[in-house]
């Protein structure tokens, strides 16, 4: 069985990747294999946690580049190494419709929230957690979907509900969504994505 070739793209301190890292060496994910890491930004954490686990990783800063010619760039290194699904995992940089239709149905992506709740432009990191709060939510969460050309908008594949402490910061709600839901949602989804892309 030739497994699916994954890449992870990332922005920061890659707990997410590291979830995947973890899910691969437990067997969870099986269908698929991680080949490749890659950064927008120089400097990411998430590059080190990579060439720790013995994974391909790069650096491929988006700042100062031209965003056609960056995406010329990224699209060309995954060609390079034949990817079949690319992985958001707390990636910040908003894709273009022409990248989205190169990988069309091969882009996955983990938000921390019940979407379609605070989601869309403006909606990353703590920006979500904060929101959650203010609004006064009892149940938040992670949602692993497929990335379109709207902005959080594409078909959710699994969701899972977090309860919110009323003594929760945007910090320990982060933590716990994290470790509750998105740690767990997301390599299930990669291996569901693997295994489907594995039997057409």
């Amino acid at each position: 069985m030739e497994k699916t070739r994954i890449a992870i793209l990332v922005s920061g301190g890659g707990t997410n990747l590291q979830a995947l890292i973890d899910a691969q060496h437990q067997g969870v994910i099986k269908h698929g294999a991680i080949d490749l890491v890659i950064s927008d930004r120089e400097g990411a954490y998430a590059i080190t946690r990579a060439e720790q686990a013995g994974i391909t990783a790069l650096s491929l800063p988006k700042k100062g580049k031209d965003a056609r010619d960056w995406e010329t760039d990224l699209l060309r290194v995954l060609a390079e190494h034949r990817i079949g699904l690319v992985v958001l995992a707390g990636f910040l940089t908003i894709l273009s419709p022409r990248f989205i239709k190169a990988y069309e149905n091969r882009i996955v992506n983990v938000h921390p929230s019940l979407l379609p709740a605070f989601g869309g432009k403006g909606f990353y990191g703590l920006k979500v957690h904060e929101a959650a709060l203010a609004r006064g939510v009892k149940l938040t969460g992670a949602t692993v979907h497929l990335v379109n050309k709207e902005a959080d908008g594409g078909p959710i594949l699994l969701q899972k509900a977090v309860k919110v402490k009323k003594s929760d910061t945007p910090q320990t709600l982060q933590q716990r969504v994290m470790e509750k839901a998105e740690w767990i949602l997301l390599p299930k989804a990669v291996e569901l994505l693997c295994k489907r892309k594995g039997n057409k």
